[in-house]
């Protein structure tokens, strides 16, 4: 019994230690380092990145915008005359429509909402921020410049709604200002041959020149010259306002934002004019004097009380139309430039209506 005892015991001593083995963490031996392996081939450096504060810089810097505030302040848009007629123009009246071109907040209101206000209280001159705001992309390698232009839009005209001018690139926002205001009828024959004029400024205001470039909203009073397409002028098809007007210059007093052309050194005209290009049609200034004397003749454009006024009245609508094709002319300012085959056609066909109904 004794012996059976002492085994048992001997037996639970024994388990105690191989359980103490089972559940002791095992330690391996390291064994010596082996030999380093073969180095990777090295990769291909990526494409250096744009640095984009440079991009900025090349337009937002003193250097670059001295030139652009020169030109500017030389122009007749920095010089305060597009300015004075703000304050108390502006709203639905189509007479009385200037706040929304010779102001900035005035514009901003008509690009925005379709019109100027009935005047302002306290009207800022065009500026700067008149015609930039933001970018619209900082993508101009894929995009191109937008200069930060305000608008690109194609511009439906308020002398005739029911054509939209499209120039295609940054000289839209011209347009918005550059277009014949829509104060008065173009003279047509309503039935009677008789076409009432109303005030001293009967015409197209100030700003047909894109219409001139485009071809139309003129009186194509019917003569001997024919009419050309529209659009169909190679300073329409080839050029832009802003490649002739706004050039690229070392002279503040032309091209930039000056908009004054230099016909002799402009890039955009030697192109074409390897010799300088003319000032005016073949025989513009004497076509025109011509027609100015027929109208005062009638007295329908007068120089009394300020230059090429209108004398209120009723006149045979050729005699009209003729007065309307002269101011148009005359506030065109391009002496025929902006399109030389639509500019005579309106000229000699004025002159000799004018002189059959005399």
């Amino acid at each position: 019994m004794k012996n059976s005892k002492i085994i048992a015991f001997l037996m639970i001593v024994l388990s105690s230690f191989l359980f103490t083995q089972c559940t002791s963490e095992y330690e391996p031996i390291a064994g010596p380092a082996g030999a380093d392996g073969t180095d990777g081939i090295d990769g291909v450096d990526g494409i250096a990145g744009t640095d984009a504060e440079a991009t900025c810089v090349a337009c937002h810097s003193n250097t670059h915008r001295e030139p652009i505030n020169g030109s500017f302040d030389v122009s007749k848009h920095g010089s305060g005359f597009t300015f004075s007629f703000t304050s108390a123009r502006g709203g639905d009246d189509p007479t009385n429509r200037c706040a929304q071109c010779h102001g900035e907040q005035g514009y901003l209101d008509y690009i925005n909402m379709g019109e100027a206000m009935d005047g302002y209280d306290a009207p800022s001159p065009i500026s700067c921020t008149t015609c930039h705001d933001k970018h619209s992309t900082f993508d101009f390698e894929n995009d191109g410049f937008d200069f930060a232009l305000r608008t690109f839009d194609p511009v439906t005209l308020v002398l005739d709604p029911s054509y939209t001018l499209d120039f295609g690139n940054t000289s839209n926002n011209c347009i918005t200002c550059h277009q014949p205001r829509s104060s008065y009828p173009i003279p047509a024959d309503d039935g009677t041959g008789l076409y009432e004029v109303t005030s001293s400024r009967f015409g197209p205001h100030h700003g047909p020149q894109s219409t001139m470039l485009e071809g139309i909203l003129g009186a194509n009073v019917p003569g001997s010259e024919g009419y050309p397409g529209i659009a169909s002028s190679t300073h329409r098809q080839a050029s832009s306002c802003t490649q002739c007007h706004m050039a690229s210059s070392d002279d503040i007093n032309e091209g930039l934002h000056s908009w004054n052309i230099n016909l002799t050194t402009t890039n955009a005209c030697v192109a074409c004019h390897p010799t300088g290009a003319p000032d005016q049609i073949a025989g513009f200034d004497t076509d025109m004097a011509t027609l100015k004397q027929l109208l005062n003749d009638i007295g329908i454009i007068v120089d009394d009380p300020g230059p090429n006024r209108s004398t209120p009245g009723t006149y045979p609508v050729k005699q009209a139309q003729a007065a309307w094709n002269y101011m148009t002319l005359l506030e065109d300012s391009s002496k025929g430039i902006h399109n030389p085959a639509y500019t005579k056609a309106l000229l000699k066909n004025s002159i000799e209506a004018v002189q059959v109904s005399k």
